[in-house]
């Protein structure tokens, strides 16, 4: 099946879901310029109502593209926070920021969640002093994830400490410290969902999964 480009993804939703970095923070980004759904009578057309099933799926659609899984991950992710104790809710998010990609997106080290999960892929990454190049893996508190030594003179990380003074994007959350002097991440508690700006609504694709 051929992937979307990422743009029109967006603009089929009609949100910015950040799946490009920086650059949608930019005058560039698609819904900036074209605020609306792609295809050739897209502009013409209002955003059609959905039945209640249809908003559902489109809300599991929506996560499954910013944290860039696949249904057979987000569904088993999903039956974890349904059998795992404490609101449903706030455990799949947990388990979704766990994911070490995003926590080396949310620590601006990576533009993108997909240019981290490249990053996690390749190797770059120690995780408690082992190597590990899945990003799906899972952090806990108190884990530390540090750039491998023979990693930090390639070309992305030799100006990373200096490219990441001037960079825009979105605060590092509370639960992850990110020291950029000795370019260390440590992760100090589970993740907020209070602090973030999920782009989905969790309670609509537990709906969808309940059904």
């Amino acid at each position: 099946m051929l992937k979307q480009p990422q743009c029109k993804i967006c603009r089929r939703e009609g949100k910015k879901l950040m799946l490009k970095g920086e650059r949608c923070l930019s005058p560039k980004c698609a819904i900036v310029k074209r605020n609306y759904p792609p295809g050739l009578h897209g502009i013409k057309n209002t955003r059609r109502k959905i039945s209640e099933y249809g908003k559902q799926l489109r809300e599991k659609q929506k996560a499954k593209k910013i944290y860039g899984v696949l249904e057979k991950v987000f569904k088993k992710y999903y039956e974890k926070a349904i059998s795992s104790k404490g609101n449903v809710s706030e455990n799949l998010i947990n388990l979704l920021e766990a994911r070490l990609d995003n926590v080396v997106y949310r620590s601006g080290i990576a533009s993108s969640r997909k240019q981290a999960k490249q990053l996690v892929g390749h190797g770059h990454f120690f995780l408690n002093k082992y190597k590990t190049d899945i990003p799906s893996c899972q952090v806990s508190i108190g884990d530390i994830i540090k750039i491998k030594e023979s990693k930090k003179d390639k070309n992305f990380f030799k100006n990373l400490k200096e490219s990441l003074k001037g960079k825009k994007g979105q605060e590092i959350p509370s639960w992850i410290n990110f020291d950029k002097e000795k370019m260390e991440i440590k992760i100090l508690s589970n993740p907020s969902i209070s602090e973030m700006d999920q782009g989905f609504d969790t309670k609509m694709i537990i709906e969808f999964y309940s059904r």
